[in-house]
């Protein structure tokens, strides 16, 4: 069952500003690591690499319902690669938390997370499942 769905726009060139503004700072505070070494390997779509990881994190704090408020912070919010290549998040602290307060008992989260942009947009799309922790209990 779907339990919480988040969608964000980012404007790239507004992160652009932000990464000649404040540089090395501000990916620091907003990206986790692994955020700024794929960015790091993209030197001249760094901002737009950015920007869809940016809008994830937005658009995950909204499927939660919490924005980045009640211990939900940006840098607690990672977009990674499943196995698969498919993006997906890597949570920690309060983002974590956050998202096992809203699954059932005896279920699972899934994320599925969907990125895109066209400049000078980027967008992402989160929804969170909650599936049976026992797939054999629902026969």
């Amino acid at each position: 069952m779907i339990v919480g769905l988040g969608s964000d726009l980012c404007n790239i060139e507004r992160i652009q500003a932000s990464l000649d503004r404040f540089g090395t700072r501000f990916e620091a505070r907003v990206f986790t690591e692994v955020e700024r070494a794929k960015a790091a390997r993209r030197p001249f779509t760094a901002a737009g690499t950015y920007a869809k990881r940016f809008a994830a994190k937005e658009a995950f704090s909204k499927a939660v319902g919490t924005g980045f408020r009640r211990g939900v912070f940006m840098k607690d919010i990672g977009v990674v690669n499943a196995a698969s290549g498919a993006p997906t998040l890597a949570l920690e602290g309060g983002a974590r938390q956050a998202l096992e307060r809203m699954i059932p008992d005896g279920m699972t989260a899934h994320i599925h997370l969907t990125l895109t942009d066209d400049h000078p947009w980027a967008q992402a799309l989160v929804v969170i499942e909650a599936l049976p922790t026992d797939p054999q209990s629902h026969d």
